[in-house]
């Protein structure tokens, strides 16, 4: 097995193992926009529907197809990178896995219903809250920091062939 792929199963399997398990006891447990501390008010779990993108991206009543061919376009190029990515560069493939198997989480919400994603965690102080999100999400963004970072000390060509 190929390290890109061991890294695939390894990280993307059980993110969306554990993104699908949240969003199911989510949904079973919760009542939309109904907060239940988990650390007081630093940390509520929330129920919500996001029918948009993040940060409340919408499109309106087209929103769920468009940022479902968005969601298959942007897995296909990513994982045209994965596919490229060397391999002597872990961080770079874990980066880029962790973006696809959050947006995979993410896109078999689109395709099983058209309620919108399900976000339930809910991160703030008093009137000041993040955006409500959940485990793929956070997946996504760990992956993209970690991409901008393996971007930003990336050395240039000429260094790197020395």
């Amino acid at each position: 097995m190929s390290p890109k792929l061991r890294t695939l199963l390894v990280l993307a399997v059980p993110i969306l193992l554990a993104d699908c398990a949240t969003k199911r006891i989510a949904l079973a447990e919760l009542e939309p926009h109904t907060p239940h501390d988990v650390l007081g008010e630093v940390l509520r779990f929330t129920l919500t529907f996001n029918q948009g993108a993040a940060m409340g991206l919408s499109l309106g009543s087209y929103s769920r197809w468009v940022f479902t061919v968005v969601a298959f376009v942007a897995i296909g190029v990513l994982l045209v990178l994965l596919r490229h990515a060397d391999t002597r560069d872990p961080w770079r493939v874990r980066a880029l896995v962790l973006i696809v198997a959050g947006a995979i989480g993410n896109l078999v919400d689109r395709l099983r219903w058209d309620g919108g994603v399900v976000d339930f965690i809910d991160v703030g102080v008093g009137g000041w809250r993040f955006w409500t999100f959940n485990v793929a999400d956070s997946a996504v963004t760990i992956g993209a920091i970690l991409l901008a970072l393996v971007l930003w000390f990336e050395k240039p060509a000429p260094e790197r062939s020395a």
